[in-house]
């Protein structure tokens, strides 16, 4: 029996020896802990292995997060600045089209005064035509007098027919109005340019084409966009102002426009600008309210600063209509100018003549097109050389 009792410790031994081996394996030795330094309290941090290297402790290392890097804007350009064109290029620019869109009215004037013989026929067809042109009635009967008189009674001796109505037109427009526009001040203080109008006249349009005028002529400017019922004339007038670097004061969508009008003059005051234009919201001739408004921007106005010039904006296409709002604008703001937009092919050249008598103030600018440069001065003589081609 004894060997049994030895097979079966044997086997005992060999069970427990084999159950020892396998649980030695399945423990791992901890990680040693980082070193501290006694002197701050503070853990060592093991750098990392070099790329392709091993850790020198033999420790796997996770790698630090990656930091996405900051996004970085793309620089905003500035708006390009246009540099506007002077003003001789831009009157030969305009007598061209004038010539071309008006020639008409002057060759069917010169084609009946030509004829062999001028009968009382010829003379109501000249009457006609002039007032079909928008002279005005009793302009028309001026000049038809006149002509009766020079190429009837003077014959021979009156000249060609074509330099004759040359003269008779030239003298009707009037060449010895003032048409400088005003726009300088007086003890330093910027000149103050109002354009006031009726709606869809073009007063935004026409404000930013007189700054173009004056930056080509080397003027610093400031724009009031005191239009401030129209969100959309503001964003126009911004416009304009960016195209030849001019700054435009502005204020939030219904704010008074008199307050606008005033810090626009404030600030052209401590700029020191050579000239301030103001932008008003179109006004119906028939809405005494807003004419009475208007009245107020330019009293507000003045109390900084003089106005130097107002100018009525009139629509060339609406003939007799502008001359009915000459007279309301007149009477409210004391108009100085006129600036006639639109003066193309659908327009009758001769508004230009009823209006001034109308008001007793000249036409100063004159626009044929919608080019940023398409407004120029006013010069009697050329106008009439346009129209008779």
């Amino acid at each position: 029996m004894e060997w049994l009792y030895l097979v079966i410790g044997i086997a005992v031994l060999f069970v427990a020896a084999v159950v020892g081996l396998v649980t030695s394996r399945g423990r791992r030795t901890p990680p040693a802990a980082p070193p501290v330094d006694r002197s701050t309290g503070t853990t060592d941090v093991v750098a990392p292995p070099e790329e392709g290297g091993s850790h020198p402790h033999g420790t796997d290392v996770l790698e630090p997060p990656l930091v996405e890097p900051p996004l970085v804007e793309a620089p905003v350009e500035a708006p390009v600045r246009e540099k506007p064109e002077g003003t001789k290029s831009r009157l030969v620019r305009l007598r061209e089209r004038l010539a071309g869109s008006q020639g008409g009215f002057g060759r069917g004037l010169l084609a009946l005064l030509s004829r062999e013989r001028l009968d009382e026929d010829t003379w109501e067809s000249i009457e006609d035509l002039l007032l079909t042109a928008d002279i005005g009635v009793a302009p028309t009967q001026q000049v038809v007098d006149n002509l009766r008189t020079r190429l009837r009674v003077d014959g021979a001796e009156a000249g060609d027919p074509r330099g004759v109505l040359r003269d008779e037109l030239i003298t009707l427009v009037d060449p010895t109005m003032d048409r400088r526009l005003q726009v300088s001040g007086a003890d330093g203080k910027p000149g103050v340019v109002l354009v006031v109008g009726v709606n869809g006249a073009g007063k935004t349009t026409t404000v930013g084409k007189i700054a173009r005028i004056l930056v080509a002529e080397d003027r610093t400017v400031t724009l009031g966009a005191a239009d401030t019922f129209r969100a959309a004339a503001v964003e126009q007038l911004a416009t304009w102002g960016e195209r030849v670097g001019v700054e435009v004061v502005r204020g939030p969508e219904g704010t008074d426009p008199a307050s606008v009008a005033f810090e626009a003059v404030k600030q052209g005051v401590v700029a020191g600008v050579d000239t301030v234009i103001i932008d008003t919201a179109g006004r119906l001739q028939n809405k005494q309210g807003l004419m009475d408004e208007l009245g107020k921007v330019k009293r507000v106005i003045e109390k900084q600063a003089v106005v130097t010039e107002v100018l009525l904006v009139l629509d060339a296409t609406t003939g007799q209509n502008g001359l009915i709002q000459a007279r309301v604008f007149r009477d409210v703001v004391d108009v100085t100018g006129i600036v006639l937009t639109k003066l193309d092919g659908s327009a009758k050249g001769g508004i230009v003549v009823a209006v001034q008598r109308e008001l007793g103030v000249p036409v100063k600018l004159v626009g044929l097109g919608e080019g940023p440069d398409d407004l120029a001065p006013f010069d009697a003589a050329a106008f009439v050389d346009a129209l008779l081609g």
